[in-house]
């Protein structure tokens, strides 16, 4: 063993579709991999259950095991000819479960993007106000919390980007937020946000409580899985997997913060008064924060360093949740081609220093790269120096 205490198993792809029994959503049988120069689909046949596999053997080793699951997420269109797969591209009549998209063009469902959109070859995003994805997705969550895991992980429970989401049921819920606060008309999307723009300057007058009310959706959906989860299981603790790039992550309309942090003081420009308040930490038992620096920025202050991500991290959260910060070892610039074991083994030092445990991202690239003694090495000096 290298010291890796807890393993996620990820048992709903960005498809949408599950590895686990639910009477609610479809099992995936085919996942797409590249092998050599082309892109395949794997057909899985096997009817076993593969979370509970994982379960059994994880606790016979001593393992935690968690279940992560994709979120706001309904279907893939892949490229090379593979065409889409998924909820959305099986069931014609959940189209209305679509993100819709503010393109310059126009307001635009997911499912009606052009083939020339750069979000069209991608995941097709579920719209995070609409009450019947809310429904359908506690239903799935019902189903997992069944099981006999030490924890859920969401991932992707956000909403795609900026861009999203338009639609009717955002518009009608952001409405009566606006009410609320006292501004009883303005024109949506109009007043909220300009078509087709991703930047945050020249923006209408409604934009950053737009961005407010974002945060609230997916604050008041975390609070409903809690919830669901611990009056199901009281022991199966509930976690979140969100990039640790907390500048930007307004653009997918999540605070992952404390509400004891003000992001208006450090990020006027897009954040207001009320944005703090949707803050989401305290909802939660643990939280897995992607420090996804290049392979050459392991320690700093910043951001875009792995430590730098931990330490800012550590100052937003106020203590309201546990947390473990990590790399990706596979995709950030200089880890594409392995060769990074000392980045492997420093990144361990640099993140569990200033966050609460260590986490990498992921089996296949520690695998492929054979980082297994790397990551030992980290681990082994981190416990070396607490032993002190």
């Amino acid at each position: 063993g290298c010291g890796i205490t807890p393993v996620v198993v990820d048992v709903r792809p960005y498809t949408g579709d599950v590895l686990f029994n639910s009477t609610t959503a479809q099992p995936a049988t085919q996942l797409d991999y590249w092998e050599g120069s082309q892109y395949k689909y794997f057909q899985r046949t096997a009817t076993w259950d593969y979370l509970q596999a994982f379960i059994d053997e994880g606790h016979k080793l001593g393992l935690k095991v968690l279940a992560g699951m994709n979120t706001f997420v309904g279907g893939c269109m892949n490229n090379y000819g593979l065409g889409g797969q998924g909820l959305l591209f099986r069931d014609a009549s959940k189209k209305s479960w679509a993100s819709v998209y503010n393109r310059s063009e126009g307001l635009v469902n997911g499912m009606d993007l052009p083939q020339t959109a750069d979000n069209y070859y991608a995941t097709r995003f579920l719209d995070p106000c609409n009450d019947d994805v809310q429904t359908y997705l506690l239903n799935i969550v019902a189903d997992l919390a069944k099981y006999n895991v030490d924890g859920i992980v969401l991932d992707r429970c956000r909403f795609d980007n900026l861009l999203a989401d338009f639609s009717d049921a955002s518009r009608a819920k952001f409405v009566t937020y606006m009410k609320n606060k006292g501004v009883n008309s303005f024109n949506f999307p109009a007043d909220v946000a300009k078509a087709g723009q991703t930047t945050i300057s020249g923006q209408p007058k409604y934009f950053k409580d737009w961005l407010a009310f974002r945060c609230k959706v997916i604050h008041d959906f975390l609070s409903r899985v809690v919830n669901k989860v611990h009056a199901i299981n009281s022991k199966t603790k509930v976690g979140v997997y969100v990039g640790a790039w907390y500048s930007t992550y307004y653009e997918v309309g999540v605070n992952w913060a404390s509400p004891k942090y003000d992001p208006q003081a450090e990020f006027p420009q897009w954040a207001n008064a009320d944005y703090r308040n949707y803050g989401y930490a305290p909802l939660l038992d643990f939280m897995l924060l992607g420090c996804y620096a290049p392979a050459a920025n392991v320690y700093g202050n910043t951001e875009w360093t792995m430590q730098g991500f931990c330490r800012q991290a550590r100052e937003k959260l106020k203590g309201d949740v546990t947390f473990a910060g990590g790399p990706d070892v596979g995709n950030p610039t200089g880890f594409e081609n392995g060769n990074q074991a000392a980045a492997v083994t420093q990144s361990v030092d640099a993140c569990i220093g200033s966050a609460d445990g260590y986490f990498i991202f992921d089996m296949v690239h520690v695998r492929q790269f054979n980082y297994w003694d790397a990551l030992k090495k980290g681990i082994d000096n981190y416990l070396k120096t607490i032993k002190k």
